[in-house]
């Protein structure tokens, strides 16, 4: 019997949503969504770097049919998404620019951006950073601002959002993985990440008298902006990724537009993982075919 190993096409996994070519559906129809952490982190590669989850989040929500106010810490970075949306020419959009380290300024778009939509239906919190420091390296003020951002900023947006949000709302926290999987050397991070997982528990718990649900995504190894910069300071890191592939932008989009939608009314306080199943074993075993 021949036990010679097969190839693995990563195309066999891809289809138009994962490129982000489908049409809209009408999925959020009359939804009023913010999306914090719209923009996108330059690279090195310049021109025809893949989209970030903050961006097809957006670009998505907006081809379903809802007002998104696009939310991030880089004016131009944010403008762009806000373009992109207009040139595809689906869906309303506008931008707004906010420091997530600040408290106050968090107050002041919650109410801002929610008087600009005319109400509240949907919020994505993708707003992020890692200083990547394994644990010898930690310092009180690296593991501070990791959590300032990635998690206290995540309860005063949902603190802020739940008396403004309308019943039968929807919010989603971007996590991660790295939330239950520790072998990425990045204690602030992978900490910080499973710290939102158990906020988006207590937010959908704050949020059920109003039908209010909250939810986490957890992507797991994903072709964006962010992802690259991990691959250069750890190059094998997609060694064993399932179907041969990272994932994309927009599949993890197409994720968080469910968790949005009425789809999901029944969906609350779960964490959903977006990772080809990595997370529970699901590994390369075979080469990749030649392309």
């Amino acid at each position: 019997m021949n036990h010679a190993p097969h190839t693995i096409d990563p195309h066999q996994s891809m289809f138009a949503e994962s490129l982000g070519h489908a049409p809209g559906r009408g999925r959020l129809v009359g939804r009023r969504v913010i999306v914090v952490g719209a923009g996108q982190r330059p690279t090195p590669e310049g021109e025809g770097v893949p989209v970030g989850n903050g961006r097809a989040i957006a670009m998505l929500a907006a081809r379903e049919g809802a007002h998104v106010a696009c939310v991030d810490v880089s004016p131009e970075s944010v403008q762009t998404t806000v373009a992109e949306i207009a040139a595809s020419g689906s869906g309303q959009a506008f931008a707004d620019v906010a420091d997530v380290h600040s408290p106050e300024q968090i107050t002041a778009l919650m109410a801002s951006c929610t008087d600009r939509l005319g109400g509240l239906d949907g919020l994505v919190l993708n707003v992020g950073i890692s200083h990547g420091l394994p644990m010898h390296k930690l310092t009180p003020e690296s593991w501070d601002d990791e959590f300032a951002v990635n998690l206290r900023s995540h309860m005063l947006l949902c603190q802020a959002a739940l008396p403004l949000m309308a019943p039968g709302g929807s919010i989603v926290l971007m996590s991660s993985l790295a939330a239950l999987r520790n072998q990425s050397r990045n204690p602030a991070y992978e900490a910080s990440k499973a710290g939102q997982v158990s906020l988006a528990r207590s937010v959908a718990v704050a949020g059920e008298s109003k039908a209010i649900r909250c939810n986490a995504l957890l992507p797991g190894l994903i072709d964006t902006p962010m992802g690259r910069d991990a691959t250069r300071h750890r190059p094998n890191r997609a060694a064993a990724v399932p179907f041969g592939r990272q994932g994309t932008g927009w599949e993890v989009a197409y994720a968080c537009i469910f968790l949005l939608s009425h789809e999901a009314s029944y969906v609350n306080a779960t964490a959903l993982l977006v990772d080809g199943g990595l997370g529970v074993g699901v590994a390369r075993s075979v080469p990749l075919s030649p392309t």
